[in-house]
């Protein structure tokens, strides 16, 4: 009899139905059955030897929370007997009820060593405890992770002990993870974890990758990638990381209606064993990033999401070197832009009576506006690498560019220009959202910031939050750079070597209105109406060894 390997994940959830992730121990059909006698079914499908289902549950009442448990076979696998937590539930929203979004990036699932964790409490624990100890409180309602949700290059010791159990570590790429296997592995240490495996069983989720959840610097140049591909390790590295990432985050990210339309899913479901069509997918999508779309748009009620995908859509060619290829870029546009109304309709009518939402997220793993002093180093180096000053400066610029981890959208002037022009364009006119948030992470700490443009003034409130990491260490040198960074002057600084880089000044500005902060922390956007708040907390350890989720900041956004 199958059991249950992993999971659930309640990942997709709107007004009427919802979908629930599992990974079991052989082939069955999987169900979830309700409470209020909603309920879904699916068959398993296998990868790699692997078993999972994402079971599509319909027939929910919106405004509800109902309990919900998992059957295979008919044979009920959760909630454990034991368990210690309240049952999971499956709450469905109205457009009333308003949205409750909690998002941060960078959770090294490392267990702690005797007890004792060396990076400080993680902070999705440490929520998971507080929903679970009140379950009536007010709970998020989607939960994004902005990447680096495994980190395939920095394993812990329990993982590094047991690939030393499968091959050699003296071989390329040693303690980092290899094949399809070893990321799984990953995911069970991550996703195990009790606290988190609850609240990722009732909280759903949003998920995009990082460079971590395959490799450090992951496509940071046309001259990396070469290098890596001359590796003979590299390209199942790669392979295995967009398989697993398909199985175990994308799949999860889709409306029951997109996973009815897209073929993949569909051919995996059908085959005994669909590992061979989902490595083809994987290599095409190496071969050709642009034949795939790992982005994704999810509305609820008045606000819409747009998860981009700043990663393996770039374009590395240093002649014509964007954050997205252009059809990425398309689809952005398109997706911020749809249902605006007509933008040269009267000036004077009511602010949304055009609107298509009140409140627009961008979730970008990678900040778009970081401390002027690293904003200008990226912009320099991109000069650099680009030629402007010549053969000499581009190879010092490439060492620089990988060794400083200079790759953000900063480092692509023209895509960086582009976000900042699509943005002011969302959020002016009759049709503009109260808010424009870009929600990123990476960074390892936390801040807002807020753009102007010169001789425009946008009518929405428009930030970029970013709160990192969720769980990992901070060291002193970030601490102190990133402080520095944001000063008057590193601003002064950064100005000097950007003249150095001959770098046009950027078509926006933006000022640090909060922060930094540094800790294992969460943020929250609270979305009612055309309101918004802001709230930031950091997981603290109490004497008594307990955790708690600390206020940092609360304040409005609009």
């Amino acid at each position: 009899m199958a059991g249950l390997r992993l999971g659930p994940l309640l990942r997709y959830a709107d007004g009427s139905c919802a979908t629930v992730w599992v990974e079991t121990s052989g082939p069955c059909t999987a169900e979830v059955r309700c409470a209020d006698g909603a309920r879904g079914t699916a068959r398993t499908f296998r990868i790699a030897g692997h078993h999972y289902a994402l079971v599509p549950v319909g027939g929910l009442t919106p405004g509800t929370a109902t309990e919900y448990e998992v059957l295979l076979d008919g044979a009920s696998v959760w909630p454990p007997p034991d368990s210690r937590f309240p049952p999971s539930v499956i709450a469905t929203s109205t457009d009333d009820d308003g949205l409750r979004v909690a998002f941060g990036s960078c959770r090294w699932a490392a267990p702690p060593a005797g007890g004792k964790d060396a990076v400080g409490p993680d902070a999705l624990d440490t929520l998971s405890a507080r929903v679970a100890a009140d379950p009536e409180r007010a709970r998020p309602d989607v939960l994004l992770l902005l990447g680096d949700q495994v980190y395939a290059d920095e394993v812990s010791d329990a993982t590094r002990h047991w690939i030393a159990g499968r091959r050699d570590l003296d071989r390329p790429p040693g303690d980092q993870v290899a094949d399809y296997e070893e990321y799984t592995r990953l995911y069970y240490e991550s996703w195990l974890d009790p606290e988190v495996r609850w609240l990722l069983s009732t909280v759903p989720s949003c998920m995009i990758f990082d460079d971590h959840d395959v490799i450090d610097d992951w496509n940071t140049s046309a001259a990396w990638l070469a290098d890596m591909r001359t590796t003979d390790w590299w390209q199942e590295r790669l392979l295995s990381g967009l398989m697993s990432y398909w199985v175990y985050q994308q799949l999860g990210n889709l409306s029951p209606d997109e996973l009815a339309a897209d073929p993949l899913y569909a051919a995996v479901r059908e085959t005994p064993d669909g590992t061979d069509a989902l490595r083809a997918f994987a290599a095409r999508a190496d071969s050709d990033p642009a034949s795939v779309r790992w982005s994704y748009r999810r509305d609820f009620g008045r606000t819409r999401l747009l998860m981009v995908d700043s990663r393996a859509a770039r374009v590395l060619e240093e002649d014509r070197r964007t954050m997205l290829d252009p059809g990425e870029a398309a689809w952005l546009r398109e997706q911020i832009l749809e249902g605006r109304g007509d933008s040269d309709s009267d000036s004077n009518s009511d602010s949304n009576s055009n609107s298509a939402y009140d409140h627009l997220l961008i979730g970008t793993s990678l900040p778009w506006l970081l401390p002027h002093l690293v904003h200008d180093v990226e912009a320099w180096n991109a000069a650099m690498c680009g030629g402007e000053r010549g053969e000499r400066w581009a190879r010092r610029g490439e060492w620089i560019r990988r060794g400083a981890d200079l790759e953000h959208w900063a480092a692509f002037p023209s895509s960086f220009d582009a976000l900042g022009d699509l943005i002011a364009e969302a959020g002016t006119g009759p049709g503009a959202p109260a808010t424009v948030s870009v929600l990123s992470g990476d960074v390892h700490h936390a801040y807002v910031a807020e753009p102007s443009w010169p001789g425009r003034a946008p009518d929405a409130r428009v930030a970029q939050l970013t709160c990192s990491p969720v769980h990992n260490s901070v060291p002193l040198s970030i601490r102190l750079g990133f402080r520095f960074g944001w000063s008057a002057p590193a601003r002064a600084l950064g100005r000097r070597i950007a003249r150095h880089g001959r770098c046009a000044p950027p078509a926006v500005s933006w000022r640090r209105t909060g922060g930094p902060w540094f800790g294992n922390q969460i943020m929250t956007l609270t979305l009612r109406g055309r309101s918004a708040r802001l709230r930031l907390e950091q997981a603290r350890a109490n004497r008594d060894g307990t955790n708690v989720l600390r206020m940092i900041t609360d304040r409005e956004l609009a």
